[in-house]
């Protein structure tokens, strides 16, 4: 597993996944009308309405980690609402926090579009008593409470450049396709990559990084022009889920399968039949309902006071266990999971 090795809280969370989960619902939705009851949430006298913003809506991954959000909300008695918009631009979640400020929920818990932009009207927020939970992709560490990290930025990059990195002998040109150009965890990633791939990896030339901006058309249409720019390339990351799906769904039916290798951040449900044909051979990605599921009991525990975001603070996450806050404010969900043939029949999310 080039080095990476499951995490032992997606390992307990696999066989409820298997089961099944329920995707959250992917519209604007009003207040309280989510799961738990009225705006107040059912936790006494603690604002349990919590609301979740993702990058996009109609995303596969945030309807993952919604789902867990929404799952860990309603194991607790809070409400559970999702909003967001249709493309995941720089600005395109400001109108929905200063709803959810204005709407008085107890917390909001957002994937960040961009560091910057967002910052002013967070702080609105914050000043209207919301606790702010970013996850997945963080915002300026001063905008927020807390950020729930998916893993660390250097594990998830040097999982994905080791795969990379057995599928085409180490050696030749490798492409990145990324989501959006100001997206923080992607750039973070890629710096990470190019890194790494400078140190450690001489016969690998990274020839360009491009932007599906977490658009499958768009994302399907940079893969083809890859492969038209670059006729000798060998491989391409996608560290968005959007991306992988995209490119590996050009692959398949192009003369490309099987001689480009392809690998990054996918679902097990988006990527299961690329694996089974062939296109892929193996990729990443930490449990993303798990995620979700942490960022919600983490606002749970400001909301109620348990926790202030300092480091050293700990709380209880449900059946994932107890978790520590670090330093910025920043709590560790695990380890990335490669997945590949022989274990993603095991999955179901």
């Amino acid at each position: 597993m080039f080095g990476i090795t499951r995490s032992g809280r997606l390992a307990a969370t696999a066989t409820a996944l298997a089961l099944g989960v329920a995707l959250a619902a992917t519209g604007c939705s009003s207040p309280g009308s989510g799961t738990g009851g009225n705006a107040e949430g059912g936790g006494g006298d603690a604002n349990l309405a919590i609301t979740f913003l993702p990058k996009n809506l109609g995303n596969p991954y945030f309807d993952t980690s919604n789902s867990g959000g929404e799952k860990a909300i309603e194991e607790f008695g809070g409400t559970f609402e999702e909003v967001g918009p249709t493309e995941a631009s720089p600005t395109a979640q400001v109108s929905y926090i200063q709803t959810a400020a204005q709407q008085g929920v107890g917390a909001l818990v957002l994937s960040a579009n961009d560091p910057e932009a967002l910052c002013d009207s967070l702080e609105e927020a914050r000043s209207a008593d919301v606790k702010v939970v970013t996850f997945d992709s963080d915002t300026n560490p001063e905008c927020r409470d807390l950020f729930i990290n998916q893993a660390t930025a250097e594990g998830i990059a040097l999982a994905q450049v080791d795969l990379i990195a057995e599928q085409i002998g180490d050696a030749g040109q490798v492409a990145i396709l990324s989501a959006s150009a100001n997206a923080t965890n992607q750039n973070a990633w890629i710096e990470m990559m190019e890194e790494e791939f400078a140190a450690n990896h001489p016969d690998i030339e990274l020839v360009e990084v491009v932007y599906g901006d977490d658009d499958d058309q768009t994302s399907f249409d940079k893969t083809a022009a890859l492969l038209q720019t670059y006729p000798e390339l060998k491989g391409i990351i996608s560290p968005t889920t959007v991306g992988i799906a995209a490119a590996a769904r050009y692959l398949s039916t192009s003369e490309y399968k099987g001689k480009v290798a392809l690998t990054g951040l996918g679902t097990p449900n988006q990527m299961r039949e690329y694996i089974e044909d062939g296109t892929v051979t193996a990729f990443a990605l930490w449990n993303p309902a798990d995620l979700g599921y942490l960022a919600a009991y983490a606002a749970k525990a400001l909301i109620e006071g348990e926790i202030t975001g300092e480091a050293g603070d700990s709380f209880e996450a449900g059946e994932l266990g107890d978790f520590e806050v670090g330093e910025d404010g920043v709590v560790l969900l695990g380890d990335p999971f490669v997945f590949n043939k022989e274990n993603i029949a095991e999955f179901d999310f």
